[in-house]
């Protein structure tokens, strides 16, 4: 929502104050790291964003582990942007940590783990702070990159998104067979398959029988805001599971990005604040000690084009030394981490195109 307000200055004003209307607004990050120090918006700055779904008449008390997480680079020139996703099942070290109600004793696990352990025995926004704060330090902890905001995306609420768009455009760039939707001989909506685990680890599909699944074909696609929701899903029927799923859903992002800064949607102002409305109520933001208007002027010169999403582990899983079920990170993105931390993430990318997603 910032890209596209900077993209379209003009507009400014009435994104801010849609922004300031309809975002949730939280401390998700733990603010002791900004005392004392002087802010400022130039420079480089990393967002965390992390993509959560939870499932219709979800326990609120149930703990919520992080299904994407992202880190949003923009390098000091602030003209460009990079998205770098986390593979979920990263092994790493989390600290030790104590949200209120319960005391985690610190240990290692899959990385997705730390939002749930920061939030459990805890609702609401408490829930969503605590384990921000831990996901955040574990990151810290492991590859030394600090955030200064933070935003937590509810994709069922990008859902409604879609729809106030009539739907997205994207290139689907391999076929996906849908395990949440199907339909039997009557045209009647069906869960295609059953799901089970496996012994050797991950899922077992057992297909349904007279259930046809949803299949999403290679080539240009108009998604309505069901399809959309359910390609960047899924993950158990692609042959490299959760990248390829990453990689969707950074496309999706791109998709929409490019769509909401768009004649259509940019150049009608009823439209655009139904958008951002809509946008606002499935995220939770954090914006550190910088004001919304700050961040919508430091990205005025990104757009769709200069959002650049990058590959980890080169698309592919990379198994863990530690545990043979959860992954370890490839030197390359290491490396590329070690960029961000210091700081030089557009050189490291000139000097690895490879690692340019194609979205």
């Amino acid at each position: 929502m910032m890209i596209v307000a900077g993209g379209a200055f003009v507009v400014k004003d009435a994104v801010l104050g849609f922004a300031t209307r309809s975002v949730h607004k939280e401390d998700l990050l733990p603010q002791e790291a900004q005392q004392g120090r002087h802010a400022s918006i130039s420079g480089s700055k990393n967002i965390l964003l992390i993509g959560i779904d939870p499932r219709p008449n979800q326990n609120p008390n149930d703990a919520i582990r992080s299904d994407s997480i992202l880190i949003l680079h923009i390098p000091a020139s602030h003209d460009m942007a990079f998205l770098i996703s986390i593979p979920r099942d990263t092994w790493v070290s989390i600290p030790k940590y104590d949200n209120g109600k319960r005391v985690y004793r610190g240990g290692k696990d899959k990385i997705n783990g730390a939002f749930a352990e920061g939030g459990i025995g805890l609702t609401g926004k408490d829930q969503r702070k605590h384990g921000t704060t831990l996901l955040a330090a574990t990151i810290k902890q492991n590859w030394g990159v600090t955030f200064d905001a933070a935003a937590i995306v509810d994709f069922v609420g990008f859902q409604e998104v879609v729809k106030v768009l009539d739907g997205v455009d994207m290139y689907v760039d391999q076929r996906t067979t849908s395990v949440h939707i199907g339909h039997d001989a009557r045209g009647n909506t069906k869960t295609p398959f059953e799901q089970r685990d496996a012994p050797n680890g991950g899922t077992q599909l057992i297909p349904i029988k007279g259930v046809t699944p949803v299949v999403y074909e290679v080539g240009y696609q108009h998604l309505e805001a069901w399809q959309a929701l359910d390609f960047v899903r899924q993950r158990e029927t692609l042959p490299n599971s959760d990248y390829d799923r990453q990689r969707h859903q950074q496309q999706f992002i791109k998709a929409l990005l490019k769509k909401i800064a768009s004649k259509e949607v940019i150049g009608n102002p009823p439209k655009l604040n139904k958008v951002l409305d809509v946008i606002g109520r499935a995220m939770t933001i954090d914006t550190g000690p910088f004001g919304v208007d700050d961040w919508i002027f430091a990205m005025r010169g990104i757009d769709g084009d200069r959002l650049l999403t990058l590959k980890t582990n080169n698309g592919g899983f990379h198994q863990s030394t530690e545990n043979p079920g959860a992954e370890a990170l490839d030197q390359t993105t290491l490396d590329l981490l070690a960029a961000v931390r210091a700081r030089t993430v557009p050189e490291f990318v000139q000097n690895h195109q490879t690692i340019v997603g194609a979205s």
